[in-house]
């Protein structure tokens, strides 16, 4: 390679990291926009100048929600023309005004300090759709043999280098996916079938790919069970989603969204009633509360879980490590040996054991003497 050719420009001036978020900050309704629009599919409108002026809600049906909007407002925004799209529509309106090709090429920028000239030959849409995708751009090399202009990014950790032009044919492959998969969701919100492939995907901790499957459901299964088809699902059904709503929410809880999760759990238990998904909800939920630093609150759904019919062997230790934190020690005792009675190994147990055995002293002894006996 002929380094005297290759020249190499900070990206750090010209970087958006953060821009859609910073956005909301000064939106109220910006939470709800991004639960009805779509958080990506609202900060696509930003980026292609759609605003949206008033929505309209279809409860039972959140694909056909109206979007009032208007494009091209700003100093003329009088002028602008009002349009009103369904959800879905709107969506694919937004996304294909993205996907247009701007085929005009732009000189390369000269010196760092040149910002609009670095801008405009990356594109600035470009710049605003790789943190939405989770791309940290860093440096611009031109000069590249065989490539030309090539963009060296930070994506999941990791250092990722791309041609330009493969660069941003990347970005707009990952906004026609975001489309497809509003699209899918909106045509089958609640396919049964995809529970099995989500407890396979469970199996092998791929809680990724199980919000991918399921992370569609939350909002229209509220609605859902309030409508007369609802009031007359099957109990097999009831249960199936019960149990792929169970999936759902350990996924979440596993890639750091407890809050979701809990909302999750609490809307799988309306569909359980009762009964082994009724069990299983309240014991993910009670372990998500455990998980979140709340012990507290994740003792009565672990008892609830008992009460159901939940297992002893699964309820039992994290209602014990529940016990233990709220420094309730007899109580966290009892729950020990009941798992140890389950069919808990030692092993699993141990370090709990422990630490109850050293904070209730000699005064364990008269119990740990009834257990002998």
């Amino acid at each position: 390679m002929d380094d005297t050719t290759k020249r190499e420009f900070d990206l750090d001036a010209v970087r958006t990291d953060g821009w859609f978020e910073r956005i909301g900050e000064g939106i109220g309704s910006f939470q709800a926009l991004c639960d009805i629009v779509g958080e990506r599919f609202f900060a696509f409108s930003i980026i292609v100048g759609a605003r949206i002026t008033a929505l309209t809600v279809d409860r039972r049906n959140p694909d056909q929600s109206l979007i009032d909007f208007v494009v091209g407002a700003g100093d003329d925004e009088e002028a602008a023309e009002p349009q009103r799209l369904t959800l879905g529509d709107f969506r694919r309106r937004v996304v294909g005004a993205l996907l247009v090709e701007d085929d005009k090429v732009m000189p390369e920028p000269v010196r760092d300090t040149d910002i609009e000239s670095i801008q405009l030959f990356l594109g600035v849409r470009y710049l605003l759709l790789a943190p939405l995708f989770g791309y940290s751009l860093r440096t611009l090399v031109l000069g590249m043999p065989g490539i030309g202009a090539e963009v060296v990014t930070m994506h999941d950790g990791a250092s990722e280098r791309l041609p330009l032009p493969g660069f941003r044919s990347r970005l707009r492959a990952l906004v026609r996916d975001e489309l497809d998969r509003g699209s899918a969701s909106s045509r089958g919100t609640i396919d049964l079938s995809r529970v099995t492939e989500a407890e396979e995907a469970s199996r092998g901790d791929d809680w990724v790919k199980v919000v991918q499957l399921l992370g569609s459901w939350p909002a229209p299964l509220a609605i859902f069970l309030r409508t007369p088809e609802g009031q007359m699902l099957t109990p097999e059904a009831r249960a199936l989603i019960a149990k792929g709503l169970g999936l759902l929410g350990t996924a979440c809880v596993r890639i750091g969204e407890a809050d979701q999760a809990e909302e999750v759990f609490r809307i799988g238990i309306q569909y359980a009633h009762e009964g082994a998904e009724a069990a299983d909800l309240f014991r993910r939920l009670g372990e998500a509360l455990l998980f979140g630093d709340r012990p507290g609150e994740s003792i009565a759904p672990l008892r609830r879980a008992l009460a159901f019919g939940g297992s002893p062997a699964e309820v039992m230790l994290p209602l014990a490590r529940a016990f233990i934190q709220r420094r309730r020690w007899l109580a966290a005792y009892g729950c020990l040996r009941q798992a140890l009675a389950a069919g808990v190994a030692d092993a699993a147990v141990a370090e709990e054991l422990r630490e109850v055995e050293v904070a209730l002293g000699p005064s364990l002894l008269p119990w740990k003497a009834m257990g002998d006996g």
